[in-house]
C-alpha cells in the first residue's frame, strides 16, 4: 500500500528544487523596493527606465518559459536549469557591473533568459509520485512566497550598505548556490513524468488560451503582477514623499507581508470549508482595490499608506496562492502542462508590462496616477469573474496505462469513465498513462483494476 507521506527522497526533492526556485526568485525580487531609490546615480535614470529595468526580466521569461520547457524534455531537465542559472549569474554581473541603467535593463533581460520554472516543476514531477505530487508542489510554492517575503526584507538592508552593486552580486551568489544544489543535492531522474502533467504541448496552447474560464485566470495572473510591478514602481518613492528614509522601508515591507499572511489564513479556511473560492477571490480583488484607492488619495499620509500595504499584501496573497491551484481545477485532464505553461507567460508577460506602465504613468501623473491606473486594472479583472464558475472540488490521478495500440486506449478509456466517481478519463497512446478526474466516491484500486485488465 502507498505510504500518505512522502518518502525520504520526495521530501529531498521538494526541499531541494524549492531552495533552488526560492533562490531564483529572491534575486529577481530582492530590486523591487529599492531599485527606484538607489538607482538614481544612473546615467540615464527616470522613472520610465526604472519600470523598465524592473520588468525587464518578466519579457524574456515570457517567451522563453516555454520552449526552456520543451528543451529540458529533449535534453534533459538538470541541464536546461543548470544553464539557465548561469544566465541568470551572467545577467546578474552584467547589471552590477553596469553604471548605465541601460545596461542594467539589458542585465535584467539576461536574468529572465534563464527561464527555468517549468523544467524544475517538470522535474518535481519526474521524482514523485502521482499521489505525493500536490504536496511536493505546494512545498515549492510557498518556497516562492516566503522568498519574496525575504526579498522585501533583505533587499533593502543590503542596498543600504552594498548599494546597487552589492545586490546583483548577491543575486550572482545566489545563483551559484542554486546550481549547487542542483548538482549535489536534487536526485537524478530515471523517468520523465507524462507530458500532460508538465511540459506545454505547442499545438494545445491556442486552446488553452481560447478556454473562457482558463482566459479568466490567465487575463488575473497578468493584471495581478501587472499591478505589483507598477506598484513597487511608485511605492518606494512615495514612502520617502510621505517621511519614510529609505533606509527604514524593510521595516514596513516586511512586517507588512508577514501581518497580510496571517490575514490571508481566513480567507482561505472560509473558501475550504464553504466551498466558496469564488467569493473569497472576489473579496480578495476588493480587498487590493481599497489598498490601491487608499493609496491613491492618501498619497502623503504615511499612516494610511503603512495600511495600504499591509490590505494589499492580505489581497495579493490570497491571489497568489489561489490562482495555479484553480488552473489546476479547471484544465482539460491531461493538459495540465499546458495550462501552466500559459499561465506563467501571462505571469512574467504581467510583469513586464507593470513595469513599463508603472514607470511610464508615474513620469507623466505621479505616484497617485500610478495607482489609480492599477485601481482601474482591478476593476477589469473584478468585472471578468462575473462569468466564473464555481471550481469543482475534484483530484487528479495519472496513471500508468500498458496500451498497444489506439483502439486499446479507447477501450481503456471508456471503462474508465464507466466508473463511480470518475468525472473525465482520457488515455494517451503515445505517453502510455491515463489521466483521470475524479471526485470523493472514486475508488483507485477499481481503476488500477481496469487498467490491468486491458491488453
Amino acid at each position: 500500500m502507498a505510504s500518505n507521506g512522502l518518502s525520504g527522497m520526495e521530501k529531498k526533492v521538494a526541499f531541494s528544487l524549492a531552495s533552488v526556485f526560492g533562490l531564483r526568485m529572491m534575486g529577481l525580487f530582492m530590486i523591487m523596493p529599492v531599485f527606484a531609490l538607489y538607482g538614481q546615480h544612473l546615467e540615464g535614470f527616470s522613472p520610465l527606465w526604472v519600470g523598465i529595468a524592473i520588468g525587464a526580466y518578466g519579457l524574456t521569461q515570457a517567451f522563453l518559459q516555454i520552449p526552456m520547457g520543451i528543451l529540458s524534455d529533449k535534453y534533459g531537465r538538470k541541464p536546461i536549469i543548470l544553464g539557465g542559472l548561469v544566465l541568470f549569474a551572467i545577467g546578474s554581473l552584467i547589471a552590477a557591473s553596469s553604471d548605465h541603467i541601460y545596461g542594467v535593463v539589458f542585465g535584467r533581460a539576461v536574468q529572465g533568459m534563464g527561464a527555468i520554472a517549468a523544467a524544475v516543476l517538470a522535474l518535481a514531477a519526474d521524482l514523485t509520485r502521482d499521489e505525493q505530487r500536490t504536496k511536493v508542489m505546494a512545498i515549492i510554492g510557498m518556497c516562492i512566497g516566503f522568498s519574496f517575503a525575504l526579498s522585501l526584507l533583505v533587499g533593502p538592508i543590503v542596498a543600504q550598505y552594498m548599494g546597487l552593486t552589492g545586490l546583483f552580486l548577491l543575486t550572482a551568489v545566489l545563483a551559484v548556490l542554486g546550481m549547487l544544489i542542483v548538482q549535489f543535492f536534487v536526485p537524478n531522474p530515471i523517468s520523465q513524468a507524462p507530458k500532460g502533467d508538465t511540459v506545454a504541448t505547442p499545438t494545445k496552447l491556442k486552446r488553452m488560451l481560447l478556454d473562457p474560464q482558463l482566459f479568466r485566470l490567465d487575463a488575473g495572473i497578468f493584471i495581478l503582477h501587472l499591478v505589483l510591478t507598477a506598484v513597487f514602481v511608485a511605492l518606494p518613492l512615495d514612502l520617502v514623499d510621505a517621511g519614510l528614509v529609505k533606509e527604514k522601508h524593510w521595516m514596513l515591507y516586511f512586517p507588512a507581508f508577514v501581518g497580510a499572511f496571517f490575514l490571508m489564513v481566513p480567507l482561505i479556511i472560509i473558501g475550504v470549508k464553504r466551498n466558496n473560492t469564488k467569493t473569497m477571490f472576489q473579496l480578495s480583488l476588493m480587498i487590493m482595490m481599497v489598498s490601491l484607492a487608499a493609496m491613491g488619495f492618501y498619497a502623503d499620509n504615511l499612516w494610511v499608506l503603512s495600511g495600504a500595504v499591509v490590505l494589499f499584501f492580505t489581497g495579493f496573497n490570497y491571489l497568489e496562492a489561489s490562482l495555479p491551484s484553480l488552473i489546476a481545477k479547471f484544465c482539460p485532464v491531461g493538459d495540465k502542462g499546458s495550462a501552466m505553461g500559459v499561465y506563467s507567460t501571462s505571469q512574467f508577460l504581467g510583469a513586464f508590462c507593470g513595469g513599463m506602465l508603472g514607470g511610464g504613468a508615474y513620469q507623466l501623473v505621479g505616484a497617485s496616477g500610478v495607482f489609480f491606473v492599477a485601481l482601474g486594472l482591478m476593476c477589469v479583472w473584478l468585472f471578468l469573474t462575473i462569468g466564473m464558475q464555481k471550481p469543482v472540488l475534484l483530484k487528479s490521478y495519472t496513471l500508468e496505462a500498458t496500451v498497444k495500440d489506439r483502439s486499446d486506449a479507447q477501450d481503456m478509456a471508456s471503462k474508465l469513465s464507466q466508473l463511480i466517481g470518475v468525472v473525465e478519463a482520457i488515455v494517451v497512446l503515445e505517453e502510455k498513462v491515463a489521466y483521470l478526474k475524479v471526485d470523493d466516491k472514486f475508488n483507485l484500486s477499481e481503476a488500477r483494476a481496469v487498467l490491468g485488465s486491458v491488453n
